[in-house]
């Protein structure tokens, strides 16, 4: 088959001198000498042992055979041109979208995106956060990450991800000015809450057994990442999820002066969506290496 298929040069060259009915507008349009043009056509005319144009002083036009070849050349390389850019075109991006609520996109997801892009460079992880529920959801999503059973569409089966605990942290800079032997240190302290996490003290206090411990004062936030941050910062203590706050005590700028005074509280659970396109199993993959 090889062996039939006439010099691709030589064709191009004949298409456009063909739609032009001109060797001199062809090499214009190629960039080449009309004797270059000449050439390459009549080394096509040689191999295909047919004359393709009719030549006569300044003018040329084409045979019926040329006509023929012409017609089928032309689609020829139209169809190698797409076939060309379908190839040379940027991969689109495989794009999955994930559903999760802001703190844990801040404080837990974003952090590990590197090693997830990392380990697979073709996959674009689009993050939405929101705080309605998965069965709310106004966007379109691939996977959602949230705490516990409730709330999830009926179509989607859950998956067990992060079990979490909450626990107290604060600076090391506020602990060294204000040593915390005892719970009771506390009452010299500004505590740091979110409106989204109101119940985590009263539940750490209760598990404590500090009784009913007041601080200095109360500072609230709308999102835990908040929280975290005016933490790190020294503007008091917090009862936060570990799973929210690893990040920074792994950095060291939080502490747990009470390391044994630990919460469980609700575990993560993810989900695919039934529409979810087929790179969302490999987030579902790299998720499963946290567990």
């Amino acid at each position: 088959m090889s062996l039939l298929l006439p010099p691709l040069n030589a064709v191009r060259a004949f298409v456009v001198a063909a739609r032009h009915q001109s060797f001199t507008l062809a090499a214009g349009e190629l960039h080449v000498t009309h004797s270059a043009i000449s050439r390459q056509i009549k080394t096509l005319e040689t191999h295909l042992g047919v004359r393709l144009f009719e030549r006569r002083v300044r003018q040329v036009s084409l045979t019926v055979e040329g006509m023929r070849f012409y017609s089928q050349a032309d689609a020829a390389l139209q169809q190698l041109l797409v076939a060309t850019e379908a190839v040379m075109a940027p991969t689109p991006s495989r794009v999955v979208r994930i559903n999760v609520r802001p703190s844990f996109a801040v404080r837990w997801l974003i952090p590990r995106l590197p090693d997830f892009v990392e380990q697979y460079p073709g996959i674009e992880p689009h993050v939405l956060t929101s705080t309605l529920s998965p069965d709310k959801a106004d966007e379109r999503f691939d996977v959602a990450i949230r705490r516990g059973h409730s709330n999830w569409p009926a179509t989607i089966e859950l998956r067990p991800f992060l079990e979490d605990e909450i626990c107290l942290v604060v600076s090391p800079t506020l602990l060294a000015s204000h040593p915390l032997a005892q719970p009771g240190a506390l009452t010299q302290l500004v505590m740091l809450w979110s409106k989204t996490r109101k119940g985590d003290w009263q539940s750490w206090l209760a598990s404590s057994g500090a009784g009913n411990l007041k601080p200095a004062g109360q500072m609230q936030f709308d999102h835990v990442h908040f929280v975290v941050q005016a933490a790190i910062d020294g503007l008091g203590f917090a009862v936060v999820p570990t799973s929210l706050a690893a990040s920074a005590i792994a950095a060291g700028q939080l502490l747990c002066p009470f390391p044994e005074q630990r919460l469980a509280v609700n575990r993560y659970y993810y989900g695919l969506a039934p529409d979810a396109v087929p790179q969302a199993q490999f987030f579902s993959a790299w998720l499963q290496g946290y567990l």
